[in-house]
């Protein structure tokens, strides 16, 4: 029986484009970025107390790294963000110039590589999209491992590391994969066709049981999917927007969402849009995310 959820906003930080929330278990904090705005804000839950982070924007994801710094995916590439002296470096790029095309939504795999896929706007009816999802090793060694994907979104992977799900939004699609330590993406087959559910999956992370966690990023809710992608759970949230989630707090059963106020093209007027949000009481507990950097 599932256990009724609290929904609650955390602080007053109103973003633009929220996204990409990441737990540090070591430090106990919350990292999340302002996609347009160019921002890393970093929640300390036990003080409330927020940190910011300026950055190049738009800045589309990140992931934490094993030392005290993080990497990032940039408009057209990849670069290294130290906290402690709040420097930038260079990554590697992903080789394309193109004004509606950038990188955005990522995650580190289990083997500390971080994987990130683009989005591309304006494109015409059956033109295939440019970019696609790459891969980059702690050495900044970039591979490309999928390619025609509109706008890329919720990477995430199994417990066992063995499944990589996928989604494009704009095509309302969630792939799964089988997953290797070396070696391309293979077995592509759907995991969930998101139409019937009235949007396309955004930012996503998968719970301890293996059950994966998907934002409807149109319609206001976060949905729970079955390893046989049937959905399972729907929770509504105060706000149109949501678009992304992620486990934490010291049992790892917070999920805590991101929000919209005015993206590129979507906007809600209501006081709580662009919100950070924490939900308990799911009676769920995730699983600590993965770190970029060698083993």
């Amino acid at each position: 029986m599932n256990a009724l959820p609290r929904i609650r906003r955390i602080g007053t930080t109103t973003d633009q484009l929220g996204e990409s929330p990441v737990w540090d278990d070591q430090a106990q904090s919350l990292y999340w970025i302002d996609s347009l705005a160019g921002l890393i804000r970093k929640l300390s839950p036990a003080t409330g107390a927020i940190e910011e982070f300026p950055v190049p924007a738009p800045i589309g994801s990140l992931a934490l790294a094993r030392d005290h710094s993080a990497v990032l995916a940039l408009r057209h590439g990849f670069a290294h963000y130290n906290f402690s002296t709040r420097e930038l470096s260079t990554g590697p790029s992903i080789g394309l110039d193109h004004p509606l095309l950038r990188l955005n939504d990522g995650k580190a795999d289990p083997f500390g590589r971080f994987l990130a896929g683009t989005m591309q706007g304006g494109l015409a009816k059956d033109e295939k999209p440019l970019g696609g999802l790459y891969r980059i090793d702690a050495a900044d060694t970039i591979e490309q491992i999928e390619s025609d994907l509109v706008v890329t979104n919720g990477p995430c992977f199994s417990p066992d590391g063995r499944t990589f799900y996928l989604a494009d939004t704009a095509r309302r699609m969630i792939w799964a994969y089988d997953y290797h330590r070396d070696g391309p993406l293979t077995n592509k087959r759907v995991f969930a066709e998101m139409d019937a559910h009235g949007s396309g999956g955004d930012g996503a992370t998968i719970d301890a049981e293996g059950y994966l966690w998907t934002v409807l990023v149109r319609i206001g809710a976060i949905a729970r999917l079955a390893p046989d992608g049937t959905k399972v759970r729907t929770i509504e949230l105060p706000v149109r927007h949501p678009t992304s989630v992620t486990f934490g707090g010291p049992d790892l059963d917070v999920l805590y969402v991101t929000s919209i106020s005015r993206s590129t093209h979507l906007f809600d007027e209501s006081p709580d849009a662009g919100g950070l949000f924490a939900i308990e009481d799911l009676g769920v507990k995730g699983l600590p995310a993965h770190r970029f950097g060698p083993r």
